[in-house]
């Protein structure tokens, strides 16, 4: 089964508060955003939105240039719904981020939250570096959350990658400049223990 197939099964299959990543609000991510104080007219995209309630805060939060991507038109078809007339203030990109055409320089933050570390493929990861260098603005933000080093290593019947702070500075490399890392213990809605690194780093682009 190829990547787009598997997730358009899971999000088809389970209702979105019943699968392992759910969660009504996210609380750390909010957490730093809230920190930053970006403008609301800052240019946010969030990968691997899915079915996510990140929208939903940022919305109230008064942010209304937003971009949601993620690999399954489902996914992003039922937050569509769920938003409602709001939707007006969002861009919808159906794409598997390794391969997906973004704009240069648009975006002042990235946000991901358990995209990064389903790329266990070294090409995967380095394309998605490349389109994540490429789109943010110098200067912008990056949230990425993965699985921490007592996090799972499997997640939606997919091996995964688990990250400490230094891996995954080193993962981004010299471009990206570490601001502030987190830790959680993520509640599943079966019930299970789920350890999330959160890392907020700050992109200064490369020189040529």
């Amino acid at each position: 089964m190829n990547r787009h197939q598997h997730w358009e099964n899971v999000h088809t299959d389970k209702p979105a508060d019943q699968v392992s990543w759910f969660a009504p609000h996210l609380e750390v991510s909010l957490r730093f955003i809230d920190k930053l104080a970006l403008p609301t007219s800052a240019s946010i995209i969030d990968i691997g939105a899915g079915q996510s309630t990140l929208p939903d805060d940022l919305l109230t939060r008064g942010y209304r240039n937003l971009t949601l991507l993620d690999i399954s038109p489902a996914a992003l078809q039922a937050t569509r719904h769920r938003l409602g007339a709001r939707v007006h203030s969002i861009q919808f990109i159906t794409a598997d981020i390794t391969s997906a055409t973004l704009p240069q320089a648009q975006f002042d933050l990235w946000h991901d939250r358990a995209v990064f570390h389903f790329l266990t493929a070294p090409g995967d990861r380095a394309e998605y570096r490349q389109r994540l260098q490429q789109s943010l603005k110098p200067g912008g933000h990056l949230i990425l959350a993965t699985f921490g080093p007592q996090g799972p290593t499997r997640c939606s019947n997919l091996d995964v990658l688990r990250y400490d702070a230094p891996t995954l500075q080193r993962e981004l490399g010299s471009p990206f400049r570490l601001i502030e890392p987190a830790t959680q213990l993520h509640q599943t809605p079966s019930g299970a223990t789920q350890q999330f690194l959160y890392c907020h780093f700050q992109f200064n682009a490369p020189t040529p």
